[in-house]
């Protein structure tokens, strides 16, 4: 497919990505009513990663990785998986699901300073305008929260921001050369882990109480959907848009997560909420019809 096509088609994908995350977030909440923070992500990438090794075997994709490049995966599962799965399950303990969402994405700020920094790219005239959206729309939100101080919550979602900017400019820095659904499986295996070794030392055994119908179904939603198909959407949009569009694009997830936590959880937000999810709704918008932009070519392996 032309890179141009290519382009096209990532963008197509940014909404189904919404969809996917952002119900997540609302599936993590309930799922906190009968496991703890390490069990819940461990099983739930756990599950994502087998998602993800089936599709690629009946799929015919090589899941090979070469040597110069484990260690690189390990460090982008570590990123992208353990230290945000951890943090935004622990943002959820400790504030309300609509705030951790919104706090959590600002990691596109993060993504294109260094961005900006270590992959040069440049800000185009819609990114800007997209950033200074972002920007407003973040205050609005975050600072009836700073005249009482910022609570633990806001720092754990600040550091998925922080972790997930990370990954993502990492990801695009070293160029892995394997297929993109490798590389994904890779790092939700290597991610689980890490998480699987941190719940048995923090929380022990997982104590699966009987659960209700809902609550298996929501456990199977954060696995196979959550943390399996989307991660895949996400590492396709990574790989095939600029780190600032694909990052920016994301905005639309809090959207969704923010109106199906008032749905679902009965969630409402105040004024200043709903001011700060239309400036980023906006900042979502400038980038996704913004004209496509370049995309680097990977090298062959």
């Amino acid at each position: 497919m032309p890179r141009e096509g290519a382009a096209s088609g990532a963008k197509l994908l940014v909404p189904l990505l919404a969809l996917g995350w952002g119900f997540n977030w609302i599936a993590t909440r309930f799922i906190l009513e009968v496991l703890q923070p390490w069990s819940l992500r461990a099983i739930g990438v756990s599950f994502g990663a087998v998602t993800l090794f089936a599709t690629a075997y009946f799929g015919g994709i090589p899941l090979r990785i070469g040597r110069d490049e484990r260690a690189k995966i390990v460090v982008a599962g570590l990123f992208n998986v353990a230290i945000f799965g951890v943090c935004s399950a622990y943002a959820q303990v400790y504030g309300t699901t609509s705030r951790a969402i919104v706090i959590a994405y600002s990691m596109p700020i993060w993504s294109a300073l260094l961005a900006r920094v270590f992959l040069k790219e440049r800000f185009t005239k819609p990114t800007l305008v997209a950033l200074s959206l972002c920007a407003a729309g973040l205050t609005t939100l975050i600072w009836p929260l700073m005249r009482t101080g910022l609570p633990f919550g806001a720092l754990l979602a600040l550091g998925c921001a922080w972790s997930w900017a990370a990954g993502t400019v990492y990801l695009k820095r070293v160029d892995i050369r394997a297929p993109t659904l490798a590389a994904a499986a890779w790092q939700l295996f290597f991610g689980a882990i890490v998480l699987s070794a941190g719940a048995l030392i923090f929380e022990g055994l997982p104590h699966l109480q009987p659960l209700s119908a809902s609550h298996a179904a929501w456990i199977a939603y954060n696995g196979f959907i959550g943390m399996g198909f989307t991660y895949l959407v996400w590492f396709t949009i990574v790989d095939r848009l600029p780190t600032t569009t694909a990052s920016l694009g994301t905005l639309l997830v809090p959207v969704v997560g923010v109106i199906g936590s008032a749905l679902l959880l009965g969630e409402r937000p105040n004024m200043s909420d709903s001011i700060g999810f239309a400036l980023i709704f906006c900042a979502a918008a400038c980038v996704l019809l913004q004209p496509n932009a370049s995309i680097p070519r990977r090298r062959s392996k």
